[in-house]
């Protein structure tokens, strides 16, 4: 099986929209990850910007991004229960531990438990969990689009100005 499942954009058209916010989703969950491939670990980790912004950083970003709204907005658990950063700057941060396989690796993780954990929900029940208050699945599917369609922005800079500097 494929990292991320195969169904693009386009051939959702005509399909309803639960279905149609997944593949969006999974295409920009594989590009956002897809970022690190053919880097090495250097390249991965190399800071452009005055922030802790890093390809390697933003892929482990993305994994905290998908327990915020898929674990700790359907569960309800604390982020200190989940085992992830109180805040997202924090999930920038890098370890000695983390090389693209293992961020890869935690990023597919998480994605394959979002995928798990909203198959059971219909787009319009709530989720009690997040900090502003409770959200229906349908709004967290269009955030979750816009902040990875905004994280796939920041990859393609980065990795140009890596592959290219």
């Amino acid at each position: 099986m494929p990292p991320f499942p195969a169904t693009v954009a386009e051939d959702v058209l005509h399909q309803p929209a639960r279905v149609q916010f997944e593949a969006f989703l999974n295409e920009h969950r594989s590009m956002l990850s897809s970022c690190l491939d053919g880097l090495t670990e250097e390249q991965a980790r190399r800071s452009l910007v005055p922030s802790r912004t890093t390809l390697l950083g933003l892929v482990k970003h993305a994994t905290f991004v998908e327990k915020v709204w898929f674990d700790e907005a359907i569960t309800c658990r604390s982020r200190a229960e989940i085992g992830i950063p109180a805040t997202p700057d924090e999930s920038f941060i890098l370890d000695d531990a983390d090389t693209i396989a293992t961020v890869q690796q935690a990023h597919l993780d998480a994605c394959e438990a979002s995928r798990s954990a909203t198959s059971v929900l219909e787009l319009d029940d709530v989720l009690r969990g997040n900090r502003r208050g409770p959200l229906p699945l349908r709004w967290v599917y269009l955030h979750m689009l816009r902040e990875l369609a905004q994280h796939c922005g920041h990859a393609d800079i980065l990795r140009e100005q890596i592959t290219t500097g």
